[in-house]
């Protein structure tokens, strides 16, 4: 098993902790000093859901979290874990007929078989690998990535009236004049979280870096489409990869 040692952790640690805990602190203030506002954001979108509904939610939000956890510890148990939590929300989403959500899911659960078979073949125990630092040609490829991304999502979106009327066009009209500021963040923290899980299938360290930006704009984004579980799980993972970045720079310097 993998054991890191305790270690100071350095001003640029410290700094990003800062950060990120001062952009998350008005929804900390939210949850905890407005009991009226967290009713309404976490209690009652739920009045309308079956218990398996929820309870599909919370096991798909439990798995999201242990792959957190797992790629914290450079396990590859994180990529089977990140597949159920993901199979789940493609049930979740296509329940609610949130199609386009619902596909861009699937686009997750391809990407996270992709990075299972990647650090299988890098893993000489099978479950734990050794990380490196992003090279000039893992960057070049990561902004074709978010390029890509950011165009086949907003595509996705061109024609989810289409998607979500099921695949017919009777009475719908194709554009983007049916996107909020919701629809537009998930268009951009889908592909920051692509080149995420592009990075880390290449076990990069600066694959957290991504992640800890999706996680964060993801918190207020989930409240806003009403899923306040989901909201919870990216705050939690928004500590998670901090963990995670720290623990992985620890590991690089053994």
């Amino acid at each position: 098993m993998l054991i890191f040692r305790t270690k100071t952790l350095s001003i640029n640690d410290k700094n990003l902790i800062f950060t990120t805990f001062r952009k998350l602190l008005p929804t900390i203030k939210l949850i905890i000093f407005a009991p009226m506002n967290f009713y309404d954001l976490f209690i009652k979108p739920y009045e309308t859901y079956t218990s398996l509904q929820i309870a599909v939610e919370a096991v798909a939000c439990i798995f999201g979290i242990i792959s957190v956890y797992l790629s914290v510890k450079k396990n590859i148990w994180l990529y089977p874990t990140g597949i159920i939590s993901t199979v789940l929300y493609v049930y979740i989403l296509f329940n609610f007929g949130l199609l386009g959500d619902c596909m861009i899911n699937i686009y997750y659960t391809v990407m996270s078989i992709y990075g299972w078979i990647l650090w299988s073949k890098n893993s000489e125990d099978h479950i734990h690998v050794d990380v490196q630092k992003a090279t000039r040609k893992d960057w070049f490829y990561s902004i074709i990535l978010f390029a890509v991304s950011m165009i086949l999502v907003t595509v996705i979106y061109y024609y989810k009236p289409f998607i979500d009327n099921n695949f017919s066009s009777d009475g719908i009209s194709f554009g983007l004049y049916h996107l909020d500021w919701g629809n537009w963040l998930d268009v951009i923290t889908t592909s920051v979280f692509l080149v995420g899980m592009w990075l880390m299938a290449k076990r990069r360290l600066e694959s957290w870096y991504f992640w800890i930006l999706g996680d964060v704009i993801c918190v207020p984004m989930m409240l806003y489409k009403e899923l306040g579980i989901t909201s919870v799980q990216y705050l939690v993972f928004t500590f998670m990869a901090i963990n995670g970045l720290t623990a992985w720079k620890k590991s690089l310097k053994q």
